[in-house]
């Protein structure tokens, strides 16, 4: 596998890419309905982008308050560390724009990749698009 790159994607410039990844992951896969992926968060959000040799691969976004959501990898490239790097350079983001804690809700399954990054645990498990998720606090050092 090469190197994985990522980067701060523009939701109009890269909405194909972006679109493309998340309706294979959460849409296909998960059975997430559309107008639940679908928010009016994604115009304001910074968007983020994985790629192998220019091929985007991965996504994530990181709202106004710190929260971090719709991460995601396709299946090719699960369990090669492309999340790990998504997750990364989300929270640098984060910190450099002064958000202290950041926050999330995790499907529970990818609950200890959470946590491997610094996230704990705050809430019961709860269902959102029909999946079972907690939410998740990260603070930063």
């Amino acid at each position: 596998m090469s190197e994985i790159d990522v980067r701060i994607a523009d939701w109009q410039r890269d909405n194909a890419e972006l679109r493309r990844i998340r309706e294979t992951v959460f849409i296909a896969e998960q059975s997430v309905p559309p107008e639940l992926e679908w928010d009016s968060d994604d115009a304001d959000a910074v968007h983020f982008l994985a790629f192998e040799d220019g091929y985007a691969i991965g996504t994530a976004r990181l709202l106004g308050d710190g929260h971090i959501g719709r991460v995601s990898v396709l299946r090719d490239w699960r369990g090669m560390n492309v999340g790990e790097a998504l997750m990364r350079a989300v929270i640098a983001e984060a910190e450099r724009r002064g958000l202290e804690e950041q926050r999330l809700s995790a499907q529970v399954h990818a609950t200890a990749f959470y946590e491997r990054l610094g996230f704990h645990v705050i809430s019961e498990e709860f269902l959102e698009a029909g999946i079972p998720h907690v939410d998740m606090l990260r603070k930063s050092q």
